[in-house]
């Protein structure tokens, strides 16, 4: 680290790695400043399933599979409802080829394109991911990376509490606060507010969100908000803090995620009175509010050993089944004993959904299946859940945050979740990968503008 501080100070060490690491390789110096020392477990990048939005990448092209900016930018307008950010959605489908294949070639993770299984919304296949599928594997290999650079630091436990201006709106420093109530004052000309957003804090979550203020928040405790108020404070704009990432199937014994995987090979979803309530393939985002709005704010998955062995590739899902949250009945009427759901119901709709999913009637709820589910039978009591929000500080094309009237502020930038996303409005606009794509291609932005002056 130079005398004058770092070139480029980066708050958050989940998604931020990547700005550190796309910054240091190009020869600035790095400080990285992270609020939890236990980050590599408890951010909300170690609790993803690592799927990462690639669009236009090498691994799309070798399986004759053609994407584009525009493709993706339509698949954002019409998961939002038309009220996404297509600047933001673009700029980051552009980048989004060029960062996996870096994040493969010059960072060393074994990066592939996921095609065994469709998440809803996009109309390719463009999410790629790492063997494990897992954030604890991914933020581990960052990790390791970032420590092992010269041009990097970190400090941590410390969380990043102001940003300060010179006379001409730059960044110019950064205030650092450790545990115990110590602050020190760090010239920086750029900073990277990485820092998430404001799941954890929830009386904002009660503001802004208020249909899902009372489901389990599975996300880091450090995503206060930091990043919001400090923006707000130098006098950045903010928008969509509505918007968050639900989720539907978050198992109620072991706290694990069972994972949208199920549902898209075949699974269906029972509320307490045993019947389905909704189309189950529109996505696992919208599915939170809608089981916090059902009898008990719970229900159940069902399937069966064929999805059982087609989700076997994803560590969530096996540490759910190793819970001992799985139940198993070898017919309808014995898993509605085992569940304690009224049988009638659960009988009618293994029923109904298995003639849909053959063509013999129409799914009331149009959806359609992969394939019908067979006795034994499986299911998982699910909860609701906040997994992360979506609205932040808005930036531009380059990352850099933005005022109200759309004008840089000299020096800072923000990824993430401290930036407003792509997914419009509350929760139904989220698509796979709304998470990590703004979390890691924000980052890999400004590390680079940031390089290039």
């Amino acid at each position: 680290m130079s005398a004058d501080g770092p070139d480029l100070v980066v708050a958050g060490a989940g998604g931020g790695l990547i700005g550190a690491l796309r910054a240091a390789q190009s020869g600035l110096d790095v400080l990285v400043v992270e609020a939890s020392e236990h980050f590599t477990r408890g951010n909300n990048t170690s609790m993803c399933t690592a799927m990462i939005p690639g669009v236009g990448s090498r691994f799309q092209k070798e399986l004759g599979i053609e994407d584009s900016a525009d493709l993706f930018a339509a698949d954002v307008e019409r998961k939002t409802k038309g009220t996404g950010d297509q600047r933001l959605a673009r700029t980051l489908a552009e980048v989004s080829g060029e960062m996996v294949e870096w994040m493969a070639d010059e960072v060393g993770l074994e990066i592939s394109l996921m095609t065994d299984m469709h998440y809803p919304g996009h109309s390719v296949d463009r999410c790629h991911t790492i063997p494990e599928r897992h954030g604890n594997a991914l933020i581990d290999h960052l990790a390791r990376t970032a420590r092992s650079h010269p041009k990097i630091d970190f400090l941590v436990p410390a969380r990043l509490t102001d940003v300060e201006l010179d006379a001409d709106g730059a960044v110019c420093a950064v205030i650092v606060t450790d545990p115990s109530g110590a602050s020190e004052r760090i010239e920086t000309p750029a900073v990277l507010l990485a820092t998430n957003g404001f799941g954890a804090d929830h009386e904002m979550v009660a503001e802004h969100m208020p249909e899902i203020a009372s489901a389990t928040y599975h996300g880091s405790e450090t995503s206060r908000g930091d990043g919001l108020r400090i923006g707000t404070r130098l006098g950045a704009a903010s928008a969509y803090l509505d918007a968050y990432q639900g989720h539907g199937a978050l198992a109620a014994k072991s706290a694990t995620l069972l994972g949208w995987a199920t549902i898209m090979h075949g699974a269906i979803m029972l509320d307490t009175t045993g019947r389905r309530f909704a189309k189950e393939t529109s996505g696992y985002s919208e599915f939170g509010p809608y089981l916090a709005a059902r009898p008990g704010a719970t229900g159940w998955v069902v399937f069966d050993r064929r999805v059982h062995d087609l989700c076997q590739p994803f560590t969530d899902f096996r540490q759910t089944v190793e819970s001992g949250a799985e139940v198993w009945a070898d017919d309808a009427a014995a898993l509605a004993e085992v569940t304690g759901l009224p049988v009638d119901a659960v009988v009618a709709e293994l029923e109904e959904s298995a003639l849909a999913a053959r063509g013999h009637v129409e799914d009331r709820f149009g959806r359609e299946y992969e394939a019908p589910l067979e006795p034994p039978y499986a299911a998982v009591r699910v909860v609701p859940a906040l997994f992360h929000t979506q609205g932040g500080l808005v930036v531009d094309e380059k990352a850099r945050v933005v005022d109200a009237d759309d004008r840089p502020i000299p020096g800072l930038y923000a990824s993430g979740g401290a930036a407003a996303g792509v997914s419009g409005h509350g929760a139904g606009g989220y698509l796979a990968g709304n998470g990590l794509m703004p979390a890691f291609g924000l980052a890999y932005l400004a590390a680079t503008v940031v390089a290039n002056g």
